[in-house]
Formats: structure tokens, C-alpha cells, sequence
């Protein structure tokens, strides 16, 4: 096929080109397929930046050229540091020179809705609405496109809905929402990032459509770098067509800003190279990272591996009821109040085994916790007989109670300061709070409890940390019972049993000492070991810096009630304590 340029196309006014599209300013023309350049024409390197700036002026009548007439793209592998790949050639291409797939791959300065193809994409929130979609999309597309999309029912981030395009020279308009970036975040918001480019390919291949075009799904609201997404965008885009390409006849990228196309045309020769030239030019060029299969990133911790059952093991596979992490009591009865098994993320089902083993081991864990620790209830302990998890169920209930717990407004919670951030301690491991007489437990929501921990706990398990659980008083509320807190260890994962450095308890009862024995003995050896207890808060700051922590009045002056003193002088001002002086 002949590819003409659009500005010429635009200029002569015939074919393709002359059905209009509406546009901000009042009615563009549309532009087809065969007018947008295509990645792996010959053509591309022949322009320059000035040459292609020339044309169109020259079509627009010396005017500034619009955004719609980007006909150059300049060769960022051929620069001076191009020579600096030689030492690439023994390495093996992780994105070699596919023209089939190069031909699919189109850049486009101008806005998608523009373009007559299949499918267009629209960047929005998880409701949808009008404010937070691709700027000018739903006045192009007329009052229609915003009525249909409130019948949608919103969309979960990562994920991609579609809808007819109205007055829109496509055919549909495919809305996902992009994630909100934070660098604590950061592999969680690339993987929600691939997983929209990848929701919205598959949409359109399940509604049997064959061209889409896609602007920068990440958007600055949304604080997500600009080159990093684009990594993601294009590689997902690639790893896609090279399992689906004879389904998918043209992918335009469409960039609405100079920033975004220098970003592009310095992107695509990495993962789409033309030529071996620049196939081994990218082998140095390319980030370490640039994900799996599917485009999205690795956590070498987090690969499971599923070994086989061993020799021996019965076949008889048992019938059971669909699988259901059990909850205690208290937290059961809260449980419609919300559905956590629909926050399980579509990436981590491919590293579930298979269900009918699944079923046959869980049922074989539970059998044997239910015989194993019966009498935990006798003892007043709580339920303690849901079985163990393995690594990836693990993972699984934490992503999907995290995932809840990001989508919700738990300030009640946070206002009850019964967990909060503290300083470092002495060796510069941050500090997590938890004060016992804060625990309110016949007014508490179990269940929104649970996930503010898992919210507050999130940034500090990645690395080492400590806790500081103020006991003080505390005696005189119904606390958990050890059920409640072997859940709570489950949902925060192993990630938070290896991490964490110490427990400092001060002003440990009995009753607690003896519940912290049980818990070493029937819920976890090896977090539980790492408690120190510790009766004076003197001590306490020589683990912790007083101007480390924010510790409530009513401990201090438990402490002088317990203590008696001793020789101590509080600051009631800086609650700073002071050794008496001598006589």
C-alpha cells in the first residue's frame, strides 16, 4: 500500500482524508491508516527535522505546522554514542528485528480521535466521568459517549471497558484507567500500567477489531514519569503482537506533546529495531528491567515455583466447597461488607497451580490444623485451626486486602492512632507504633482495621524495621485473641516476618507474657522470638530516641505509677525524662 502524508492528504482534499472529524476548535479532517507513518517505512530516515518542517509549511501556507502534519522521525541510535555498543555483539537481542511486526507499529503527533481506525483509546478514571477522560475526547465524540458510560458500572485500575465512538471517526473507544505513581510503588503502578495497554489489546481482539490507537494512557495528574511509562507502554505493545500480530493490523502511538514524541522516537528503535544495526545498538541501550512475557516486571522473590506433589500422595481427589480463607468469628460477621476475592490481580492467576490440587492440599492443611490445635480454643486462645499458607496464597491475600485498602478512606481508623509511623531506632530502622490501650475493640471495624494495618505496614516491610507496642493500661481493654493475630501475620506476609528486626514491648503484664509465649509456641516461633520486653520507658529510649517517637501522655504517667519514680523527673513539657538529682 501507497502511504501518502497526511499534510498532502489533507491539502488535496480527496479520498480518505476528506471525512471530517470534529475537533476542538471546530471540524478537522479525519485521517486514515495509509496516511499515518508508518515505523519500519524506508522513508522515516530519509527526513530530517528541517526537511519535514518544510513540507509542512509549504502545505499549510507558511504557517506553523499542526500537529497532525508530524512526518519525521530522526535516528536516536545514530548519535555519538552510537559506537559505544560494540561490546553488545555477544549478547543475545531480547527484542530482535521483526518486520512484521515493524509494520504494524505506527507514531502519530495529534490526538487519537483523530484517526479513522477501529479503536481509540481514552485515559480516565475509575468512574469514568467526562472531567477525568483524554482532554477533547467527549466533545468530539458528542453528549452519547458520556451517557453510555455511566451503564458501565466504572472500571477497576488496569483494566479496560469499551464503548461505541459516537461522532468519532473510529469505530469504539476503549476507556482503561491508568495507576497513580508513587516510587514505594513503583513496580506495582509498571505492572498496573501494562496490564491497561495489554486489557485494552485484548478488548480489542475479543470484539474482533484490528487497528487501535493510544495516547499516553499515564498521565501527569497521576505523577507517573514520562519515560519510564513509555518503557512499559511500548515494550508491553511488543511482547503483545509478537503472540497476537496476524490478529492485529496497525498499533498508532499517539503523542500530543514534543516532550512525548522525542520520548517515542527515542523509545521505539530499542524494542522495535529495524535493522541488525540497530538490533545490537539496543542490546547496550536497554534498561536491565524489560519484564517477562507480557512486558510486565520481575520480582525475583516473588517467582514461585510449584514443585510436583511427591510419590505417594493419594489421587483421590476430595470434594470440597470453593476455596475460602477462613476468618475468625469476629472478622466473618463483617465480611459482606466487602468482597476481597474481586481484588485478586489478573497478572498473579498464572502462578496459581491447579485447583483441584489446591483444593485436595487445603483441605489435607486444614484437616490436619483442626486436629493440631483444638485445644488453643480450650485455652482461650482463639481459633488458631485455619491452615498455613503457601508462598503464593501468601501473596495473593496480601495484594488483594492491599489493593482493597488503597481503594477506601480509612481516616476513622488512622484517627484512632492505635498503629502510627514512629522515627528510626537507634540504628536507623524505621518505627511502627502500636499503642494496646488505643485498641477499642467493642467499637472497632475488625475488617477496616485489618487493611489500615496492611496500608500503614506496606512501605515499611520492604525493608528492615521495628515495631513498638506501648502496653501501658492496656490490660484494662479486651484485646485479640491469638486467631486474630496469626490472620493479621498471613495478610502482611513473609515479606514482614523476614524483615522485621525487633518487637519492644514496655510495660508487659503477665497475662501478656504468657499470651506471647503462646504465640511462639502455636502461631510463629521466629517472629514472636524477636520480642524484647522492657518496663521502664528509659530503657525503651535507649532502643529508640525519645525524639524518635510520639508517645501519648497517659504512658508517661503510667509509667510513673508503675515505676514509682525511681529517681526520675518528667518534662511535662517535652515529656522529656530526667534522672532526679542527688540530695
Amino acid at each position: 500500500m501507497q502511504h501518502r502524508s497526511p499534510a498532502a492528504a489533507m491539502d488535496s482534499g480527496t479520498g480518505p482524508a476528506s471525512t471530517m472529524a470534529p475537533g476542538l476548535g471546530g471540524v478537522e479532517p479525519a485521517v486514515t491508516l495509509d496516511q499515518v507513518p508508518r515505523w519500519s517505512d524506508p522513508d522515516q530516515r530519509l527526513y530530517t527535522p528541517s526537511s519535514s518542517s518544510a513540507a509542512a509549511e509549504a502545505a499549510d501556507g507558511g504557517s506553523e505546522p499542526a500537529p497532525s502534519a508530524f512526518l519525521s522521525f530522526s535516528d536516536p541510535l545514530t548519535g555519538d554514542d552510537g559506537g559505544a555498543a560494540g561490546g553488545g555483539h555477544a549478547a543475545a537481542s531480547r527484542f530482535p528485528v521483526d518486520h512484521e511486526i515493524n509494520s504494524r507499529i505506527y507514531l502519530w503527533r495529534g490526538h487519537p480521535w483523530n484517526l479513522e481506525v477501529d479503536a481509540v483509546v481514552n485515559s480516565t478514571n475509575e468512574s469514568l466521568d467526562e472531567a477525568h477522560s483524554s482532554p477533547g475526547l467527549h466533545a468530539a465524540a458528542g453528549s452519547g459517549l458520556a451517557e453510555e458510560c455511566t451503564t458501565l458500572g466504572g472500571c477497576r485500575t488496569g483494566m479496560a471497558k469499551m464503548t461505541n465512538a459516537y461522532d468519532l471517526p473510529a469505530r469504539k473507544v476503549i476507556h482503561t484507567v491508568g495507576p497513580k505513581y508513587a516510587v514505594k510503588y513503583h513496580t506495582a503502578a509498571e505492572n498496573a500500567l501494562s496490564h491497561c495497554y495489554r486489557s485494552c489489546l485484548e478488548l480489542l481482539i475479543e470484539n474482533g477489531l484490528e487497528s487501535i490507537a493510544m495516547g499516553c494512557i499515564y498521565t501527569e495528574a497521576k505523577n507517573y514519569p514520562r519515560e519510564p511509562a513509555a518503557h512499559v507502554a511500548i515494550r508491553t505493545v511488543r511482547r503483545f503482537l509478537e503472540k497476537q500480530k496476524s490478529k492485529i493490523a496497525g498499533v498508532v502511538f499517539c503523542t500530543t506533546s514534543s516532550s512525548d514524541t522525542e520520548i517515542y522516537k527515542r523509545l521505539l528503535p530499542l524494542y522495535f529495531p529495524r535493522d541488525k544495526q540497530e538490533e545490537e545498538i539496543a542490546i547496550s541501550k536497554l534498561p536491565a528491567d524489560v519484564g517477562d512475557e507480557n512486558g510486565e516486571t520481575v520480582i525475583d522473590e516473588r517467582k514461585i515455583r510449584i514443585m510436583p506433589l511427591p510419590a505417594g500422595v493419594t489421587d483421590r481427589i476430595v470434594a470440597t466447597a470453593p476455596l475460602a480463607l477462613p476468618l475468625d468469628s469476629a472478622m466473618a460477621s463483617k465480611r459482606g461488607s466487602f468482597k476481597l476475592d474481586s481484588y485478586l490481580d489478573p497478572s498473579f492467576m498464572s502462578l496459581i497451580k491447579d485447583p483441584d490440587l489446591r483444593r485436595k492440599e487445603q483441605w489435607e492443611k486444614s484437616s490436619q490444623a483442626q486436629k493440631g490445635f483444638n485445644y488453643a480454643r480450650l485455652l482461650g486462645y482463639g481459633d488458631l485451626g485455619f491452615p498455613s499458607l503457601s508462598a503464593a496464597e501468601e501473596y495473593s491475600l496480601h495484594s488483594r486486602y492491599l489493593a482493597k485498602a488503597n481503594s477506601l478512606n480509612l481516616s476513622e481508623i488512622a484517627e484512632m492512632k492505635i498503629i502510627y509511623r514512629g522515627g528510626v531506632d537507634s540504628e536507623g530502622r524505621p518505627v511502627m507504633v502500636v499503642v494496646g490501650a488505643h485498641f477499642l475493640l467493642r467499637c472497632l471495624d475488625l475488617e477496616r482495621f485489618v487493611l489500615h494495618v496492611v496500608k500503614e505496614f506496606e512501605p515499611l516491610i520492604q525493608k528492615p524495621y521495628t515495631i513498638v507496642y506501648l502496653h501501658s493500661a492496656a490490660s484494662l481493654q479486651p484485646q485479640p485473641d491469638l486467631g486474630f493475630m496469626k490472620r493479621i501475620q498471613q495478610i502482611l506476609g513473609r515479606k514482614h516476618q523476614r524483615n522485621l528486626h525487633g518487637i519492644y514491648i514496655l510495660h508487659p503484664t503477665l497475662g501478656l507474657r504468657t499470651a506471647i509465649l503462646a504465640m511462639q509456641l502455636l502461631v510463629d516461633g521466629e517472629v514472636w522470638k524477636k520480642v524484647v520486653y522492657v518496663d521502664r520507658l528509659v530503657q525503651l529510649f535507649r532502643y529508640v530516641p525519645r525524639e524518635q517517637l510520639t508517645v501519648p501522655d497517659f504512658v508517661f504517667q503510667h509509667d510513673l505509677e508503675v515505676n514509682g519514680g525511681r529517681g526520675l523527673i518528667v518534662d511535662p513539657r517535652t515529656k522529656h525524662i530526667y534522672q532526679r538529682p542527688s540530695g
